[in-house]
């Protein structure tokens, strides 16, 4: 399975205004604390980050051993968490607790018999701290295998604050409000968006913010788990809406050809870097990491979101991806694998990454002081606000083969629909015969 980007590129969030770690509320856990009953005990962690994601969740790591005692190993998987997992468990060196990074594996882990359900102690905090939506997604045919420690808030729009002044606009409300704003900053000499549509996952970002908003969380949720075909109305309708925005080469920086040729960091650059070339592009939180780290911008001065717009008078979307914790049976030590989800589970463990920066809890106990920066705090507070309404990203949720895969499936033909924007039904019928093969296999 192909690793999606919904946590990558942390960091500005990393923003943990350096110098002022400490003044951000919450305090590292005590090395006196807890009762070390796990003491002599070693815990193996594996999942996808490397970098600076690794090194904040060792951080994590360490403020479990200093409360209990055990150590840890974390081993990281690279994109494809699924092939290093089961050959791992194959070869009899299963690690006891995973970091997976889309239902879809969740699932595929559950369905082959590979996880522990959570205890009892770890459900009662989710059911206590968390709102239901998330220990639905860590659910398989209702049982709860999955903790979601790490979220990402992909309903945000970056701007450079210096372009939308100059051209005298304000953060839009509406989805139509943001296309006129679009038209503006244009006439201003920057084109309005900077669209990473060589990554085909941005594409199915796009398309997911403006369906949930139009079309509703049912439809959506139905979808998702292709109880609704693609050839629907809804889903027209979204690509028709969608499509205004791709074939207008004012909006587009570099017109359709360019933002085919333009990755998601190169999207980033298009608005942040030495050279600007349009004031606004859309993706996730995670944009700050990559404004802040690769081109130092201040968040919340030189570079700032407004949430993606609502869509024909629907509400604001809110979609979200994440990384859950789970516990494999075959791990040499479960037990306290488990220790370590209940903790996971605590607002205390999400402070410790949060003050790190490049984070995002959905514990509604995590105190918003623990982050390191005003934006993020921002960001955090309507992922939490937004409860039950938020939804996964849908193409996490679907077989890789239809919404993971580079040059298949969803993504190449959303690229396609990028390319050539004038037949919304042919690509929604496209997309129905791409999901209807994925999820029969």
């Amino acid at each position: 399975m192909m690793r999606r980007r919904t946590t990558l590129l942390t960091g500005c969030t990393a923003l943990t205004l350096a110098l002022g770690a400490t003044a951000c509320g919450g305090g590292p856990v005590s090395a006196g604390g807890g009762d070390k009953a796990l003491s002599g005990q070693t815990v193996t962690v594996a999942g996808v980050w490397t970098g600076s994601e690794q090194k904040n969740f060792q951080k994590v790591l360490d403020a479990f051993t200093a409360k209990t005692g055990a150590k840890t190993q974390f081993i990281s998987t690279g994109d494809n968490v699924s092939t290093v997992v089961g050959s791992k468990i194959e070869g009899g060196n299963a690690p006891d607790v995973v970091m997976v990074p889309q239902v879809g594996v969740l699932q595929q882990f559950a369905k082959k018999g590979w996880l522990k359900p959570l205890s009892a102690t770890a459900q009662q905090t989710i059911t206590a701290d968390y709102a239901p939506v998330w220990k639905n997604y860590g659910s398989v045919d209702g049982t709860v295998y999955g903790l979601y420690f790490k979220a990402a808030h992909k309903s945000t729009v970056w701007y450079s604050p210096d372009a939308l002044a100059q051209a005298g606009v304000k953060p839009p409300k509406t989805y139509d409000e943001m296309l006129k704003a679009g038209h503006t900053v244009s006439d201003s000499g920057l084109a309005a968006f900077a669209v990473g549509g060589e990554d085909g996952w941005t594409l199915t970002d796009w398309f997911e913010n403006v369906y949930l908003s139009q079309a509703g969380p049912e439809k959506y949720d139905a979808l998702a788990t292709h109880k609704l075909k693609w050839t629907d109305a809804s889903v027209v309708k979204a690509l028709t809406t969608l499509g205004k925005l791709f074939k207008d080469k004012q909006l587009i920086a570099g017109g359709q050809k360019e933002a085919l040729n333009t990755d998601f960091p190169g999207s980033v650059e298009k608005v942040f870097g030495p050279k600007p070339q349009a004031g606004m592009v859309y993706e996730g939180d995670f944009v700050a990491g990559v404004a802040h780290d690769q081109y130092g911008k201040t968040i919340g001065k030189d570079a700032n979101f407004f949430p993606f717009p609502a869509v024909d008078g629907g509400a604001a979307p809110v979609v979200s991806g994440g990384d859950a914790a789970v516990v494999l049976k075959d791990g040499k030590n479960s037990k306290a694998g488990m220790k370590l989800l209940e903790y996971l589970a605590t607002p205390e463990a999400a402070a410790v990454w949060a003050k790190a920066g490049g984070f995002l809890s959905p514990n509604k106990k995590l105190d918003l002081s623990s982050y390191g920066d005003d934006v993020t705090r921002v960001t955090a507070k309507s992922l939490i606000a937004a409860g039950d309404s938020v939804r996964f990203d849908m193409s996490d949720q679907a077989p890789a083969a239809f919404g993971g895969t580079k040059g298949a499936g969803e993504w190449k033909l959303l690229q396609d629909f990028l390319r050539d924007p004038s037949d919304p039904k042919g690509t929604a019928a496209k997309l129905e015969s791409a999901a209807a093969k994925a999820y029969q296999d």
